[in-house]
């Protein structure tokens, strides 16, 4: 694992949408009046840290960037230098794909989009808030192959209300039928600021029954030619997300709008959380702070071992200076006699098996790391 010290790739935050899913605790608004405004201060932001290096990824999430009109979105791509292959992505909601919209983002350069499904059971797209229907997600992935895209991903969501094992495996299943190339897989998270967490659905799956959809994407993933290559990623071969592996192998990126994060020389900051806030000082990070070496260490750590890959104790000890064996001695020898850690070739992973699955106790592993 090489650490990039070269900022090469560039986050935007888009946070408009025209509704609030009821399990969303993102930083979103439904004020859409005051986009033009939103999108004058964020293009201020990047005339100001932007150093014209050539962007190698280019990431617009949200919130929702499809509410975002073509010519919006060309006044930011127009503000970057890109590398020859960049891999330039943008989230979408299925119903809001059309093939004049979809025509003209791969006019702006746009090669990898990712759709937001989270399930084809419309009883639960209703439940969770979602504006979409199955078809529209069916219909969303279909236009955009016609429009000439070939790196599509689809996000799905376990552990939702209603949901059953079968019905997980129905909708996998019929994300995979749809010749996609990537899935990112997310257990349900209810955190304080989304509907949920004040009027919590009674008719929740159970960690057991979460833990058996988890596995169960593992197998069904694995037998469709898919590689799990992240702890809630999965692709076809060559098909990895390299935006968000730049993240897990701590490349330094830019974060540009209203609560966006970056990653900066060794400095780690975040953007305000208000449009308000943000708007009159799009210039100005609400927070920043220069990483010490043991923190760059835990980093390094916490988030190599989300990749299957896992991580190099040699390449850490030639840039720390340490001896990771000797330093983590009781941590990984814990969980390797659990069957939750494994040795590779060069280095440790979590498992990724259906018996002692190091994936589900992630954040009880890589908290004893730290």
């Amino acid at each position: 694992m090489v650490l990039q010290n070269q900022t090469t790739s560039a986050y935007i935050h888009i946070p408009f949408c025209k509704s609030k899913c009821k399990y969303c605790s993102f930083i979103s608004f439904t004020s859409y009046e005051k986009r033009l405004g939103y999108l004058y201060s964020l293009l201020k932001e990047i005339d100001y840290y932007y150093n014209k290096e050539p962007l190698k990824t280019l990431y617009i999430g949200g919130g929702t960037p499809s509410v975002m009109q073509i010519e919006d979105l060309q006044k930011i791509t127009d503000k970057f230098e890109y590398d020859y292959d960049a891999e330039k992505t943008i989230e979408l909601n299925p119903n809001d794909v059309t093939r004049e919209y979809m025509s003209g983002l791969k006019e702006l350069g746009f090669n990898r989009i990712s759709i937001g499904s989270q399930s084809f059971d419309n009883n639960i797209l209703e439940l969770i808030g979602r504006r979409h229907n199955s078809k529209e997600i069916i219909s969303a992935v279909e236009i955009s192959k016609e429009a000439g895209f070939d790196n599509i991903s689809l996000d799905l969501i376990y552990g939702l209300p209603t949901q059953t094992v079968e019905g997980f495996e129905k909708d996998l299943k019929k994300a995979i039928s749809l010749g996609i190339e990537h899935i990112s897989l997310y257990g349900l998270k209810i955190d304080n600021g989304c509907y949920f967490y004040n009027n919590m659905p009674d008719n929740l799956p159970n960690d057991d029954i979460q833990a058996d959809m988890y596995i169960l994407a593992g197998e069904i993933t694995s037998q469709n030619g898919f590689e799990h290559y992240e702890i809630s990623n999965y692709s076809k071969k060559g098909y990895n997300s390299r935006h968000n592996t730049n993240y897990w192998k701590c490349g330094r990126y830019y974060g540009f709008g209203v609560s966006a994060h970056g990653y900066t020389e060794n400095e780690r900051y975040s953007n305000y959380n208000t449009l308000e806030e943000y708007m009159n000082n799009p210039t100005s990070h609400e927070y920043g702070k220069f990483l010490t070496k043991e923190e760059e260490l835990q980093e390094r750590i916490f988030l190599g071992l989300r990749l299957t890959e896992g991580i190099n104790p040699e390449d850490i000890n030639s840039e720390f200076n340490i001896d990771f064996n000797k330093k983590y001695n009781s941590v990984i020898k814990k969980y390797l006699s659990t069957g939750h850690l494994e040795k590779t070739s060069y280095g440790y992973k979590l498992s990724d098996n259906k018996k002692t699955n190091g994936f589900l106790l992630s954040n009880i592993i890589l908290s004893e790391f730290i």
